[in-house]
């Protein structure tokens, strides 16, 4: 088995000395985080997808929520204090965090945006989020995770 080429997410991990564990599975086109979850067999409850939106002050955040949830827009934009925020198009991705689709981490984006994390993570001792690459999961701590990213908790849900 040869070594696992480093992903950006993982650099930084390693930069700040952060414990982490890989999980890669084998994907030939993403479908979304249920699958990846059901690839790795991380628990689902545990597993969060990374979206990116934009405000009506054209500025980009980050969100970090379960991977069977949705955002609900408004709390989303009162969390990072904008007017209203909608999910910037799949083919902008690339161009405004350096990932694509299915492979979107919220860590070693080429910048670092504001960042909120669906407050539920912090009841885990582990998350599992996009290792910065589509087949690629990383598992880590949400505290971890906050601390690199300089996010903040926010319930940013739909709730039924």
């Amino acid at each position: 088995m040869g070594k696992e080429a480093k992903t950006n997410a993982m650099r930084i991990l390693d930069k700040n000395k952060i414990s982490y564990e890989v999980l890669t599975y084998e994907c030939d086109d993403f479908i979304d985080g249920l699958h990846t979850a059901a690839a790795t067999g991380a628990p689902v409850e545990q597993s969060f997808k990374t979206l990116i939106m934009q405000g009506k002050s054209k500025q980009y955040y980050v969100f970090v929520v379960p991977i069977a949830d949705e955002v609900d827009l408004k709390a989303a934009a009162r969390a990072v204090g904008e007017k209203s925020v909608e999910m910037t198009h799949v083919k902008d991705l690339t161009a405004i965090s350096g990932y694509v689709r299915g492979g979107c981490s919220p860590l070693g984006m080429k910048k670092q945006y504001p960042t909120v994390v669906q407050e539920n993570a912090a009841h885990y001792d582990k998350i599992y989020i996009s290792g910065g690459r589509v087949g690629t999961t990383i598992c880590l701590a949400p505290d971890d995770l906050m601390k690199v990213v300089r996010a903040e908790y926010a319930d940013v849900i739909v709730h039924e």
